[in-house]
């Protein structure tokens, strides 16, 4: 059983005094039901679990009166017959609520009533297109989080990596330290690992029980495949091919040397407004993020945004590899990673800032800066610069040697590197990039 970071934020809300229904969102297939479904189990004496997509008949609980006792007659008629509403000691899993508008604003009536817990998945919350919405959605009586894949450090835990070497690295983090040989080396082949494998739960379980990287391919290859099949199946009729077509068209953008998204990229003759929509599905479906170019590199990020510059990342670092040719992760492995190598590191850094909660922001300007990322951490504005091997980092010292034009408290290089730090500029490996946790 994979350990994930969102058990504790399950208890913490399990003992949360008069809390509001959980409302947990995220893309297919990372993890959302099982992680739900353990703690349920480990938690409560009993759990009533309906899943509208597998059972479409329990839409139907919820089609006559939301008073919840009505619902708990409903549901215990259909359910088996070992299933028990006992205050404070059931909860209740709505999973895929996406599919039943009227269950999600049932969660007002099991708000105001307060016998039982309730959580409700979903994977296409909020997507255009995907089903009916709401008559009315609970403001004030739910509780919304997204769940993600797993992040680098849940995977390094389910590679045997526990708490005292995370806690050694944190040590050498935070002192300035560089990582003793074996132990950066270790970390290194780890990181490559992540890179190629991604969080994915079942992938990741299946890396971890077989090593056989040729089974990793076929199981991300089916997701993605199942990604497709959802653009099909549950976008509007026009934009089915179109986001497809998006979609598909992730790798070339960030191979180019100028990674901005370009809608005349995903096909020749394509122009923004025939496809802006799609790519705003594909993004709601918590498969890619976005990455917005700034007016100047400096705080807030979001004031200085630039909403139509931007650069797209697939979510996960491992999907986004699975995309490629065959033989990618093989030379990833090995180290040689050619022309794709930026693409490639700048995915497994958006990856690792994504999951932390980080929004992404770049800075590029046609006189020629460019900066890789651009974040707030430890109050401060730094620039991010992503490095597969050595390379320069003109742009940033640039800008760092002119405080009296752009407000930029330091440099952080992403690389393969040890830990270090000269003047303003901090160096580390990226496989401590999780680590940056301070805004």
């Amino acid at each position: 059983m994979l350990k994930r970071k969102i058990e504790s934020v399950l208890l913490d809300w399990k003992n949360t005094p008069n809390k509001s229904p959980l409302i947990i969102k995220g893309q297919r297939q990372c993890g959302k039901t099982y992680s739900v479904c353990a703690f349920a189990e480990k938690n409560y004496k009993y759990v009533v679990y309906l899943n509208f997509i597998k059972n479409p008949n329990y839409i139907s609980i919820f089609n006559g009166s939301l008073e919840v006792d009505n619902l708990i007659i409903m549901m215990s008629a259909l359910l088996n017959n070992e299933i028990k509403f006992v205050p404070h000691e059931t909860i209740i899993i709505l999973d895929e609520i996406q599919d039943c508008p009227e269950a999600r604003t049932s969660l007002k009536f099991f708000k105001e009533d307060g016998r039982f817990d309730v959580i409700g998945t979903g994977s296409l919350l909020g997507v255009k297109g995907y089903g009916k919405q709401p008559k009315s959605i609970p403001v004030g009586s739910e509780t919304l989080i997204e769940m993600k894949p797993l992040d680098f450090e849940e995977f390094l835990w389910a590679n045997g990596i526990g708490e005292d070497v995370i806690n050694k690295l944190r040590e050498y983090f935070e002192n300035t330290q560089p990582v003793p040989d074996a132990l950066h080396n270790k970390m290194q082949e780890l990181l490559l690992q992540y890179t190629v494998v991604g969080g994915m739960p079942e992938v990741v379980q299946n890396f971890v029980d077989n090593k056989q990287m040729n089974i990793v391919l076929q199981l991300q290859r089916n997701i993605i495949r199942s990604y497709e099949d959802d653009m099909i199946k549950y976008a509007n009729d026009k934009d089915k091919p179109l986001i497809r077509e998006c979609f598909q068209s992730i790798p070339k953008q960030l191979s180019k040397e100028n990674k901005k998204f370009q809608y005349a990229k995903i096909k020749k003759g394509a122009f923004s407004s025939q496809f802006i929509g799609s790519l705003q599905w594909i993004e709601d479906a918590g498969i890619i993020s976005r990455c917005y170019n700034l007016e100047i590199p400096e705080l807030p990020h979001d004031g200085n945004a630039i909403d139509d510059k931007f650069k797209v990342y697939m979510s996960d670092t491992g999907l986004f590899v699975s995309m490629l040719e065959d033989g990618t992760q093989f030379d990833i492995l090995q180290g040689n990673l050619y022309g794709y190598k930026g693409a490639i590191f700048e995915n497994l850094v958006a990856d690792i800032f994504t999951k932390m909660g980080r929004k992404l922001y770049y800075y590029h300007k046609d006189s020629g800066l460019e900066v890789d990322f651009v974040t707030r951490y430890n109050g401060g504005c730094y620039l991010v610069e992503v490095k597969a091997t050595t390379g320069n980092t003109k742009s940033s010292k640039t800008i760092i040697s002119h405080p009296e034009k752009y407000h930029v408290d330091g440099l952080i290089k992403l690389g393969k590197y040890n830990i270090g730090r000269v003047d303003k500029i901090l160096t580390l490996p990226i496989y401590l990039g999780f680590l940056l946790t301070k805004y």
